[in-house]
């Protein structure tokens, strides 16, 4: 039975207001049961995957990795799940708290956003890191994954509800939008009564289309055109590391690295050093004149689009730069303010790079692809946003909560 988004609003809506009063230890114990449910259910998550997979099958190379579920990357999910138990429980926490002059206690606690909307598409890693951390923080979610994704996202969902409905809550506390129409996703966005917020996460052209298209308030997750810095103090045995496993870990993610940047005194030497490196991978090298002139026919020269492209595959363009002011200038310019590193030796040019870069997470000395939830000790992630409000960077459990103001007095009345 379809049911419409107005009633999945509803029904999340009344469970959003019984999960803000579950306590910490029953959310717990049913986040360590959902992760034991995962493992225990694999072959029937797989068999799904593998049917999405199939009809994937035409799909490039970097789609259909993020598709692709297997056994580690299942006891991945479960152990995420198990970090966010583990986490501390933000609701209910005061962030401060003063007596004013008329003897008012004011406290500034911590609450649930209420209903979360993620929108999203074919990384069904997303279901259940969405799913987790919205419990744990004491928000119902309503999940809305791509097409491509659709019968693998139905399997851990209806895992996850199940677990969540045999403890005695309400299982509405998850649910997720079976219908990938265009039509009801710009619904979607749009379903103001009964959403807080939403959250998109994937490619450039989802997450602006959601800003452009939706009217519920949106955290916007970004696009990662992220970039390396070697410069002229770098250690070439660190800096040739840092750049192979930026680009080749996993170059199908947002923390992957597109862009590489090498200070012109030391290019010569590094360049071609690195560049051998990365063709050993198979990595396709594009670079602005200087670069090219370096590597020759090995380097295709770079557009104007190639800048601002995050590839999601294995391609790396390469520029050559005076300095560091022309690397901070430049990553600034083309930047999707995700994640960006420098390798160096010099400890101010290491702090300008930490102070100058507008990015949400800045690194020295250290692969971009540690920008992860995970990574970090928030157990997984929602998304990584690269906006200015009041979440930045992997957003765990603090960034799903907002505050409330409770006051307490004495018969006060103000003069």
């Amino acid at each position: 039975m379809v049911i419409s988004l107005e009633e999945m609003g509803k029904k999340a809506r009344q469970s959003a207001f019984e999960l803000a009063q579950t306590p910490t230890s029953l959310k717990n114990a049913v986040l360590n049961k959902m992760a034991d449910a995962l493992i225990e259910k694999e072959e029937e998550i797989l068999t799904q995957n593998r049917l999405d997979l199939e009809k994937a099958s035409e799909m490039p190379q970097n789609f259909t990795d993020r598709l692709t579920l297997d056994h580690d990357r299942i006891l991945g999910m479960a152990e995420g799940l198990r970090q966010v138990a583990s986490l501390p429980d933000p609701i209910g926490n005061e962030d401060s708290a003063w007596v004013n002059h008329a003897g008012l206690q004011i406290a500034k606690r911590r609450i649930p956003l209420g209903v979360v909307g993620m929108i999203y598409e074919a990384r069904p890693n997303v279901t259940v890191d969405a799913a987790g951390l919205c419990f744990k923080s004491g928000n119902a979610v309503i999940l809305r994954g791509g097409k491509e994704a659709l019968r693998t996202n139905v399997k851990l969902c209806e895992i996850l509800r199940t677990v969540v409905a045999s403890s005695g809550l309400d299982e509405n506390a998850v649910q997720i939008i079976q219908e990938t129409s265009h039509e009801i996703a710009n619904q979607f966005m749009q379903l103001t009564d009964y959403l807080d917020v939403l959250i998109p996460r994937g490619s450039a052209r989802l997450i602006k289309a959601v800003v452009n298209n939706a009217k519920v308030p949106v955290i916007e997750t970004g696009a990662g055109n992220c970039h390396l810095y070697v410069d002229k103090d770098a250690e070439f045995d660190m800096a040739e590391k840092i750049v192979v496993n930026a680009k080749c870990q996993r170059p199908s993610v947002c923390n992957a690295a597109e862009k590489l940047l090498i200070h012109e005194d030391v290019a010569e030497k590094f360049l071609p050093r690195v560049a051998q490196a990365l063709e050993e991978r198979h990595v396709e090298l594009r670079g602005d004149e200087r670069a090219c002139a370096i590597l020759g026919s090995r380097c295709r020269p770079a557009t104007v689009e190639d800048w601002d492209t995050e590839y999601n595959d294995y391609i790396l363009t390469i520029g050559i730069v005076d300095s560091l002011d022309e690397a901070i200038l430049h990553i600034n310019q083309h930047s999707t303010h995700h994640s960006e590193s420098i390798i160096t030796e010099n400890y101010r040019a290491s702090q300008r790079f930490l102070n100058e870069i507008d990015s949400a997470c800045v690194y020295v000395n250290a692969s971009t692809r540690f920008t992860d939830g995970f990574e970090f000790g928030f157990g997984a992630e929602i998304g990584i946003a690269t906006q200015k409000l009041h979440a930045r960077g992997p957003m765990g459990l603090n960034e799903l909560t907002t505050i409330k103001y409770v006051i307490r007095g004495d018969g006060q009345v103000r003069e």
